[in-house]
């Protein structure tokens, strides 16, 4: 397999780990990130560019880990514009299907390749190694990209075509917008009830309500302290995305307006779980 160049472009609370995993693996990596400030970590082994369209001409097979739609979007309009023809880009921002679906046909059309391969998992397995790489796009890309995707990920899933990894990703994340109001409703109860909230959490875990979304929430919910592995305002923007690709269900207007309340309240930038902030009774 011929020793290609790397690229990675993102380095936030995600795509710093991400980023890092391909360089212990010793790959060629340059990286960028528009707070260049965030490149630091990354100096003394791997190339570090402060424009992106420096990183693209010397990249053979580039990563992006952005926030939303506008950021894709902004940095794809810098790699469109230049030639492009014979590589690979691997989207792992969650997005709207369409705009992926829309960046896939015209990066094809430049005689590039594009993935869109979202990731769930939060910044302990983005650290790890662990997280779960959902695929949308050619088998002969994805072969391309493994090699590089099994450093940061501990399971890949090719699931067809392009946009099939965003639609997976807006699904598990629907799920989990459902399951984390009602393990923080749960909550509430139980400490209305008098429970110890280590006692109640402790019997969650251990019964077959439990998964590994609880047991990673047990120690903010216990300790009151929800410094953001995922924040709020993330899953307020993956909760309209869904809406925007026709999930239209019977919870879905409650979510929006319970994490548009938590937004509206300052609680945005707080870990996910933090919603029970926003929707204990006053006075608790």
């Amino acid at each position: 397999m011929k020793r290609e160049n790397i690229g990675f472009i993102g380095l936030g609370n995600m795509g710093n780990p991400m980023a890092k995993n391909l360089e212990k693996a010793g790959f060629p990596l340059a990286v960028y990130n528009r707070n260049i400030a965030r490149t630091t970590d990354f100096a003394a082994q791997s190339t570090v560019y402060s424009e992106v369209t420096d990183l693209i001409e010397a990249s053979d097979v580039v990563f992006t880990m952005l926030t939303n739609d506008e950021a894709v979007e902004e940095v794809y309009g810098k790699i469109l514009e230049q030639p492009i023809s014979g590589k690979l880009f691997v989207d792992m921002s969650t997005i709207a299907q369409d705009v992926s679906i829309n960046l896939a046909n015209k990066l094809k059309a430049k005689g590039a390749a594009f993935l869109d391969a979202p990731v769930a998992g939060s910044t302990k397995p983005a650290a790890e190694g662990t997280l779960i790489i959902m695929v949308g796009g050619e088998q002969t890309d994805l072969e391309r990209a493994r090699p590089y995707l099994e450093k940061m990920g501990k399971s890949v899933k090719h699931l067809g075509e392009n946009g099939k990894g965003i639609a997976a990703k807006l699904a598990i994340n629907y799920f989990l917008s459902i399951l984390y109001q009602g393990l923080a409703e749960t909550i509430l109860f139980s400490d209305q009830l008098g429970i110890e909230r280590s006692e109640m959490l402790a019997i969650i875990n251990d019964s077959a309500s439990g998964s590994g979304a609880t047991k990673v929430k047990t120690p903010l919910l216990v300790e009151g302290n929800y410094s953001a592995a995922f924040a709020l305002d993330l899953m307020l923007k993956d909760i309209r995305l869904a809406q925007q690709a026709g999930a239209a269900y019977p919870l879905l207007d409650t979510l929006l307006e319970t994490y548009q309340k938590a937004h509206d309240n300052g609680l945005g930038q707080l870990d996910v779980i933090g919603i029970i902030e926003s929707i204990k009774p006053s006075g608790v």
